[in-house]
């Protein structure tokens, strides 16, 4: 990063992170020509994040800044592997910043949820208006003085009047969008679709502009899925706010517990046990297949086959009564904690994992069959077309080449990427479901090579790559899970 210090881009301070990402303070008048700088001549392609903080009640700066506001940009380059974050520092109770969107267009969403939530505007953003909360709603919910709790602004009442205002800011605006009402030959449609419909897998509103049966253009609404999890957070403390991250996403459990966890013990210098970590990882990718086979089964419905849904709830069930066995709960465990996770593993809990490692790949076999071979989904991707890499990251999409195979740990972030820029092939990429058949098949042997050996690394013929079974199959018996 040297051409940032070059004096260039003006005043440049880095800051000392406990993440180890680099990170640097910039001048707001010098923002755009850096990042562009970054993206095309540094190579970090992907706009990752666009957040902001308030500042103004921190006590401890520790070489920060003076700042009410800072605004955060976190960089990704996937062909180096290399993450950077821009900050910068804002003053006033209502600033304003240039906007990115002509560099990212991906930034128009992370603009309007940071003017949402905290009031900051972006100049030269050509849709600043709320992207979470109403169009009606007064104040902006992440700066330190809106109340955090329902209780703290009054009893709620509902007039006649409000009624109107509210019903009246529901009504789509095709000119607020810049969307046309008719063609030269065609009066337009506009079809509202939710926030309470079953295809929408949950309260989410579309409004969709048709001519006849043709949809031109896709207007989402999704605010009602905003649960104000970050405001819950200011008066949580740091344990006492881990059951909330069960429900980020509600399928997933622990496995949102695990980068708070991770985060905060990077932060606070805490080393967690090996065997602690390992009872993590196996209860994540317990919940990553039972949130897996719940979107399986949905989508194959979605598509019009109703069969396939039914039986992978039916293996969804085993599977949480695995997870019940050894964390008490099913859905929303609050299994982990800051240092390791709330108890050891049950007595039999191997016998479980082991029957249902047995269970699973032949079924996934068979859904390959069911769904994957069904000419409705075999004729899905022969619309497709390939996009550039370089043209999916900036555009905010990872390598969508690589995802069925990152999704079992097989392509890793900094592996290689396939470009599929010339190609002409239509036939369908590997299923996730088969990719995970194959490495959940390889863990099953080694867990029976393994157990009946106390020695691990000799036993498991594929020692250091395998996870999770053999390497709790005989624990000392003073192990810790907690520290």
């Amino acid at each position: 990063m040297e051409s940032l210090t070059s004096g260039t881009w003006g005043q440049i301070v880095e800051q000392a992170t406990v993440d180890g990402i680099p990170t640097f303070w910039v001048l707001s008048e010098h923002l755009i020509p850096l990042l562009r700088h970054l993206k095309h001549d540094e190579g970090f392609a992907m706009l990752y994040d666009l957040t902001a903080i308030d500042e103004r009640h921190r006590r401890h700066r520790d070489g920060q800044p003076a700042s009410d506001f800072t605004v955060v940009y976190h960089l990704l380059s996937i062909p180096n592997n290399t993450d950077i974050r821009i900050k910068v520092a804002l003053e006033g109770d209502y600033p304003s910043i240039p906007s990115i969107t002509n560099i990212w267009p991906t930034a128009s969403w992370y603009e309007r949820e940071v003017w949402d939530m905290f009031g900051i505007r972006f100049d030269g953003h050509s849709k600043m208006r709320r992207l979470l909360m109403p169009q009606s709603w007064q104040g902006h919910p992440l700066r330190k003085e809106h109340p955090a709790r329902a209780t703290e602004m009054g009893p709620f009442e509902l007039t006649p009047e409000k009624e109107d205002a509210e019903h009246k800011a529901l009504q789509f605006d095709p000119e607020a969008w810049g969307l046309e009402r008719s063609s030269a030959d065609s009066e337009f449609m506009f079809l509202n679709i939710g926030p309470q419909h079953p295809g929408t897998h949950g309260v989410l509103r579309l409004v969709l502009q048709l001519d006849g049966e043709e949809i031109l253009n896709v207007i989402p609404d999704i605010g009602f899925h905003h649960r104000g999890q970050e405001k819950m957070g200011e008066r949580q403390s740091w344990h006492s706010y881990i059951p909330y991250t069960d429900r980020v996403d509600y399928l997933g459990g622990v496995m949102n517990n695990l980068p708070y966890v991770l985060a905060l013990e990077k932060m606070c210098g805490i080393d967690v046990p090996d065997r602690a970590k390992v009872i993590r990882i196996m209860l994540c990718e317990l919940f990553r297949i039972s949130n897996h086979l719940v979107w399986y089964g949905t989508y194959a419905q979605d598509l019009g086959q109703m069969s396939p849904v039914f039986y992978m709830f039916n293996d969804r069930e085993q599977l949480l009564g695995i997870i019940e066995s050894i964390c008490g709960a099913r859905m929303h465990p609050n299994w982990f904690r800051i240092g390791g996770v709330a108890q050891d593993l049950p007595k039999g809990w191997d016998t479980l994992v082991r029957n249902f490692l047995d269970y699973l790949p032949p079924r996934l076999k068979e859904y390959d069959t069911m769904v994957m071979k069904n000419r409705i989904i075999k004729r899905a991707p022969s619309a497709s077309v390939p996009t550039p890499p370089r043209r999916r990251w900036s555009g905010g999409s990872l390598d969508p080449d690589c995802a069925p195979l990152a999704a079992t740990g097989i392509c890793a972030r900094n592996g290689p990427t396939p470009d599929t820029t010339n190609s002409t092939s239509t036939s369908p990429q590997p299923t996730t479901a088969t990719a995970m058949t194959e490495a959940w098949c390889g863990s099953r042997k080694c867990a029976r090579a393994c157990a009946s050996s106390s020695n691990v690394s000799s036993a498991c013929p594929a020692a250091p790559t395998s996870p999770i079974i053999h390497s709790l199959a005989r624990p000392p018996r003073t192990a810790p899970c907690m520290t």
